[in-house]
């Protein structure tokens, strides 16, 4: 159970036991290692760290209203998907992690460039991405993001 995140508990409450335990150790070690300054919350029906407005007033241009997205996580029909926008706006960042994942794992990264898909349970590299969370920080994020963003 997620303290004071009621939505994210009903979600992975929702989900059976082996992905249930699966998802929660995947939000605890990005809560335990993301830097400082993003929030959990439940954005686009999944849990997600983002950005908030108190950080960011001015929101993701994609959709207004909301905080900027940095990181989501969900249980897909055949796999548990982490989908990091750092990834996917910092080449540097895919690269390191795409290289560093077979030292982790005995099966082959599954991923597009801002997703990744975890189809075996047991097989998670929980340190890897341990790691990967301290990678960029929220101003970091929100540099790159307004560096990047069709405004």
């Amino acid at each position: 159970m997620i303290i004071g995140h009621e939505q994210v508990n009903a979600y992975l409450e929702a989900l059976v036991p082996e992905r249930q335990e699966a998802m929660n150790r995947l939000i605890n070690i990005i809560m335990q290692h993301i830097p400082p300054g993003f929030e959990l919350t439940m954005q686009y029906g999944m849990p997600a760290f983002i950005v908030p407005f108190s950080r960011y007033p001015q929101g993701y241009h994609c959709k207004k209203g909301e905080p900027l997205p940095f990181i989501s996580i969900a249980a897909q029909k055949h796999f548990l998907a982490l989908y990091h926008c750092g990834l996917y706006a910092l080449d540097d960042v895919l690269q390191w992690f795409r290289s560093e994942y077979p030292k982790y794992s005995s099966h082959k990264v599954d991923m597009g460039k801002g997703c990744i898909r975890f189809r075996y349970l047991d097989d998670i590299p929980y340190d890897l991405l341990a790691e990967l969370m301290q990678k960029i920080s929220v101003e970091r994020w929100i540099e790159v993001y307004e560096s990047t963003a069709r405004r």
